[in-house]
């Protein structure tokens, strides 16, 4: 790939990554829209890598707390914060996995990847969100998570499996209808995103070893650095912005987004 797509596909992935406007709807609509060649697997496992190592470093005193927690857990402890996170973060991530891997076994991902598709999920789950945004209560925080919550959580998280509909947005649209208040559903869903990004690198990256080449190598790792640099800008803004506007403007987004989405797919 050229450095110019190469930065294309990683700012793309970064900012969408985190945003609740679904990262592999763009990334898969990429390719679809502009008729550029698709970016393959060493470049996804690349700026997935990349938004990993971001959402660690914006969070990194929770995964900090939850890494210390898992020594306890594996002994069957849960007696600290770090230790509830961390199994809390355990419980939300299966479903989605699980999900993951049915959906692999019984060769469906290829056929979830069409543009029509994709205007509907971007749309119908931007409503949706919205819905959610303006009919939940602020009372619960980060600190109220509980086991209940998490398996919820990680069912909502297990329906982003469906390009367009935005893994980030699908927590939070779960969290804000329990009642979480808007920065603490951004922030679980963020923390929610670390096991899952890195089971599906895991998953990618076995693809990709038997593959993957010195000249694929070099194009990843520029990838997985501008998909840093995004992904961390994009989690600050949002973060920041959170504390005085809603998730309205990323809904507004969604619709248009999905609108135009359906017309090009329909004409």
């Amino acid at each position: 790939m050229t450095l110019f797509n190469l930065l294309l596909v990683a700012v793309v992935q970064g900012i969408t990554e985190f945003l609740p406007i679904s990262s592999s709807g763009h990334l898969i609509l990429l390719p679809a829209l502009t008729g550029m060649a698709d970016q393959g697997l060493v470049i996804d496992v690349a700026v997935h890598v990349g938004t990993l190592a971001a959402v660690i470093l914006y969070f990194r005193r929770d995964v900090a707390a939850a890494a210390a927690g898992l020594g306890r857990l594996a002994r069957g402890r849960i007696d600290t914060d770090g230790a509830r996170l961390a199994a809390l973060l355990a419980v939300a991530t299966l479903p989605v996995v699980a999900a993951g891997l049915a959906l692999t076994l019984a060769g469906l991902t290829e056929a979830l990847r069409s543009v029509a598709l994709i205007g509907w999920t971007t749309l119908l789950f931007g409503i949706l969100l919205y819905w959610s945004d303006q009919a939940g209560s602020e009372r619960l925080r980060g600190g109220d998570w509980r086991l209940r919550d998490a398996v919820i959580l990680g069912l909502w998280q297990a329906v982003a499996l469906v390009p367009g509909t935005s893994r980030s947005g699908i927590v939070i649209t779960g969290a804000r209808f329990l009642g979480y208040a808007r920065s603490d559903a951004a922030r679980l869903s963020m923390l929610m995103s670390i096991p899952t990004i890195a089971a599906s690198g895991v998953l990618l990256g076995a693809e990709v070893a038997v593959t993957a080449d010195a000249a694929a190598a070099r194009d990843g790792a520029i990838a997985a650095a501008f998909s840093f640099v995004s992904a961390l800008a994009a989690l600050a803004v949002m973060m920041r912005l959170l504390r005085s506007v809603s998730f309205t403007p990323y809904v507004v987004y969604r619709v248009f987004l999905g609108l135009a989405l359906l017309a090009y797919a329909y004409a």
